[in-house]
């Protein structure tokens, strides 16, 4: 695995450990942190908060971004308004180059996984990585090709941190508007045959003894999205074994295309049946609660299985945070809701 050539700006994932976050962001150091536990994550390497915020102040772009906030005056009243304020932002970020050291940075390390992937140019995802998690804030870019692209890509996962969401996230909480430094998770890209979430615990009852797998064709962000209605499957935690599935419709995914991503529908065979088998999504489980025992609490997991690896090889992680479970109803009130489901559908 990668170990050498880390700067300020660049971190090679074997190298991080969860208390880094500050340093990478919380996606980069839970990655490093599941390497550290033996768990199958891609190769790749983190950009450091610190570029993000050297790159604002060499550019100019920081004080930039002061002016314009302070002359906006903006409020939640305004939609329209914090609207165009983002535009204005995200306009002033990603016009900016890059200062020569991070871009040096972000070619060489490019370029030494690239040499490690056995490959030229080698397709890569570049994902927000904030030090504190805020699911859906931010940009991710996938298939990602070639270290100009991968430095086009970083700054416009920069530039996320300006988009409306984030802005109105930032109003409401009474947080700086003109600036939110994050890192940048850069990973080489599965060619996933499947991919999609898993969470430790039920999210929806708080059932602790059973996890969710949500799955889809292709990549992951079919799921994450909410676009389609992906295969379920149930597992005991005790046992590790599927306990339950169901088939969702998966009409359509998403899948690498030259540059970038494309949405495609999904053909009737594939439709008509699960996108993996059982010892699959037992894996995925394993990697998980091996996960919920490391950082003490249910975990909410990426993961995608690797078309072009054997089982177990082919499943990995792409992202492990700690997941928003409800709290388990008691059992007198279970009982209640599945008779009146039973009475009433």
């Amino acid at each position: 695995m990668i170990q050498s050539g880390a700067s300020r700006y660049v971190y090679w994932l074997p190298t991080l450990r969860k208390e880094d976050a500050p340093l990478v962001g919380r996606k980069s150091a839970n990655l490093g942190e599941a390497l550290r536990l033996g768990l199958r994550v891609p190769p790749g390497f983190a950009v450091s908060v610190r570029a993000y915020e050297d790159f604002l102040d060499c550019t100019q772009a920081g004080s930039r971004i002061r002016e314009v906030v302070e002359q906006a005056g903006v409020d939640l009243e305004s939609i329209e308004k914090l609207e165009r304020l983002s535009a204005r932002l995200r306009e002033i970020v990603e016009s900016q180059p890059l200062p020569a050291e991070i871009e040096d940075a972000l070619a060489d390390a490019y370029r030494e996984l690239c040499g490690f992937c056995g490959r030229e140019n080698v397709p890569v995802s570049t994902r927000s990585a904030g030090p504190v998690s805020r699911p859906g804030q931010y940009e991710t870019y996938l298939n990602v090709v070639g270290a100009e692209e991968v430095a086009e890509m970083v700054r416009r996962v920069w530039a996320s941190t300006f988009n409306s969401r984030s802005l109105a996230f930032r109003l409401r909480h009474g947080l700086p508007l003109e600036r939110d430094p994050i890192g940048v998770t850069v990973l080489k890209m599965v060619n996933a045959k499947a991919a999609g979430v898993l969470f430790t615990a039920d999210p929806n009852t708080g059932d602790r003894e059973t996890m969710v797998i949500e799955a889809n064709w292709g990549l992951g962000e079919s799921v994450v999205s909410g676009e389609v209605t992906p295969d379920a499957f149930f597992l005991d935690k005790s046992t590790g074994q599927v306990r339950q599935k169901k088939l969702g419709r998966k009409v359509r995914l998403v899948t690498s295309a030259e540059r970038g991503v494309a949405d495609q529908e999904t053909g009737w065979e594939r439709q008509s049946v699960f996108c993996l088998s059982d010892a699959e999504a037992e894996e995925i489980g394993r990697l998980g609660r091996a996960l919920e025992e490391h950082f003490g609490c249910p975990q909410d997991v990426e993961w995608a299985v690797d078309a072009e690896a054997g089982f177990p090889e082919n499943v990995v992680l792409l992202q492990a945070r700690p997941a928003v479970i409800a709290e388990r109803k008691p059992a007198a009130e279970q009982v209640a809701e599945m008779l009146v489901k039973w009475f009433y559908g």
